[in-house]
């Protein structure tokens, strides 16, 4: 698909547009700022509300021209990719159900897509989108913001160069409380997230659970084959799991154990990756990012630091401020808008996307989305192993 005369205006920060992410939408927020960190992008228009009076109040407290405030993200994606100064990318950050529809409105018209996760709410509307996605020009961006940390970059580099020798063991978790209790219907984030018309079958495994999946598989390079999974749903009446053990069994012979809980009292995003191989071990925590232990066999447990000594090219790019400073959660979605923008600016030129720039693609959507789906036919079937669809 050809892009339009509206990347006729190639100079400046990249225009970017905004779905969902209106007045008390937090995730909204976060990924505006983790547009701006950098410098790259100018939101420049939104369909921030699907109530029309919402919508413009959002969007005329941004700063956005009331000209370039849509009540729908139809509407949005139509009129922009007419206007020379248009939008050249879209952050989606909508709940899941609406994800595929509005990706693909912007998708066939060239725009590019920075979508929230999981990639959809189902893995049927998963499938549809991939193939969107697959004929458009436009590029496909997923905030699984925790890859775009330093460390997290720093280990990934460690397991592609064989530090760890053949990976045997992973094990990651992502520990929560925020819905120990029955959720509050003011609450609309908490309302959404356990609403599965909203959020699809996975309550706790299609909110952190693909965070967690996704991490492991983006440091230790392997895939997953099959999967056992025991889901809960402690709160009584909620209609998606809160709590999750999962078993995996990567290609090559790997181990792995996953656990996910919104019910873990006393946890805020305890979101944690352990991976061993023959040759030594690696552990990293998300509350405590700038650090990762680092354990060659028979030899003491070394601390390497983001900055300190002992860390490569991988963490030092996307790294922005001098070692000791703390750097985490907003840097590292600003390190998925700034992959993103690379990539952007490069079609921008006519050019290849450079070969460093890393960010969750369309593919690692569908996993996640596979995930879950595997999580869910597996907890049904008493536990039984599956394969992902």
């Amino acid at each position: 698909m050809a892009i339009t005369g509206r990347n006729e205006a190639l100079e400046g920060p990249i225009r970017l547009g905004m779905v969902g992410g209106g007045k008390d939408a937090f995730i909204g927020g976060v990924h505006r700022i983790a547009a701006r960190i950098d410098g790259k992008f100018n939101l420049i228009a939104g369909a921030l509300s699907s109530t029309p009076e919402r919508a413009l109040e959002s969007g005329l407290a941004l700063g956005l021209a009331e000209d370039r405030i849509y009540s729908s993200y139809k509407e949005m994606a139509i009129r922009e990719a007419r206007l020379k100064n248009g939008i050249e990318a879209v952050a989606i950050v909508t709940p899941n159900h609406v994800h595929m529809d509005a990706a693909r409105e912007f998708l066939k018209r060239g725009i590019h897509v920075i979508c929230d996760k999981p990639l959809t709410h189902t893995l049927t509307d998963a499938k549809k989108l991939v193939k969107s996605a697959e004929a458009s020009d436009a590029l496909f961006v997923l905030t699984h913001n925790y890859t775009g940390y330093p460390m997290i970059r720093q280990a990934r580099e460690m397991i592609a160069s064989g530090a760890l020798g053949k990976i045997r063991l992973v094990q990651v978790e992502y520990a929560q409380d925020w819905l120990a209790e029955a959720a509050d219907p003011d609450n609309k984030q908490a309302a959404w997230r356990t609403d599965p018309t909203k959020s699809g079958a996975g309550g706790s495994t299609g909110d952190i659970g693909t965070h967690a999946f996704n991490l492991a598989s983006f440091v230790s390079g392997l895939e997953v084959e099959t999967l056992c999974a025991d889901l809960q749903a402690f709160v009584p009446g909620r209609q998606v799991d809160d709590n999750a053990h999962v078993m995996l069994r990567y290609e090559g012979g790997a181990r792995g154990m996953l656990w996910c809980s919104q019910v873990a009292v006393g946890n805020e995003n305890g979101l944690r990756l352990r991976i061993y191989g023959e040759k030594g071990g690696l552990e990293w925590a998300q509350e405590d990012p700038n650090y990762l232990w680092y354990t060659p066999f028979g030899e003491a447990k070394r601390l390497l630091t983001r900055g300190g000594a002992g860390t490569g090219a991988a963490a030092a790019r996307v790294s922005r401020i001098p070692a000791g400073h703390p750097e985490g959660y907003l840097e590292g979605f600003a390190t998925i808008y700034s992959e993103a923008a690379e990539a952007i600016l490069a079609k921008r030129a006519g050019k290849d996307v450079p070969s460093e720039v890393v960010f969750p693609t369309v593919q690692d959507g569908l996993k996640g989305v596979q995930f879950i789906d595997a999580c869910v036919r597996s907890s049904a079937r008493d536990s039984a192993w599956v394969k992902f669809a």
